[in-house]
């Protein structure tokens, strides 16, 4: 299954975890694990906190700062920070499903990254 994104921004954090929610639903798997997959090399998917909207915020200025856009790359698309920035928060995440539901921590929510926006992304959902 394919779960589709819009971002709006460069880089963002965006919530999809009411997507992921809806489609583990609709799949009806009952028990076992929701794998989550990005296909690009310019963007990512974590877990973290979706309680306080500023922990994306933090989260992002550090990752800006620590992996600034000007820093003589000699990637010649211009776009060598969003690479970094996938490797190291990563293309995939597993989250245990039980009776038909992710099974997240009380404030977790599943987040996808883009680094090289706006752009239109997918998330492959596939289920063991």
């Amino acid at each position: 299954m394919i779960c589709k994104v819009r971002s709006s921004a460069q880089t963002e954090l965006i919530d999809i975890t009411a997507k992921i929610r809806d489609t583990v639903k609709s799949a009806d798997i009952g028990q076992g694990i929701c794998m989550l997959y990005v296909p690009h090399t310019t963007a990512a998917i974590t877990i973290n906190e979706s309680a306080d909207p500023s922990v994306k915020d933090d989260i992002l200025m550090i990752l800006n700062k620590i992996i600034p856009w000007k820093a003589g790359y000699r990637h010649l698309e211009g776009n060598s920070p969003a690479h970094i920035k996938s490797v190291l928060v990563g293309a995939s995440e597993l989250v245990a499903v039980e009776n038909n539901r992710l099974v997240l921590g009380t404030w977790q929510g599943i987040f996808f990254c883009e680094f090289d926006g706006p752009r239109n992304r997918k998330v492959h959902v596939n289920f063991i």
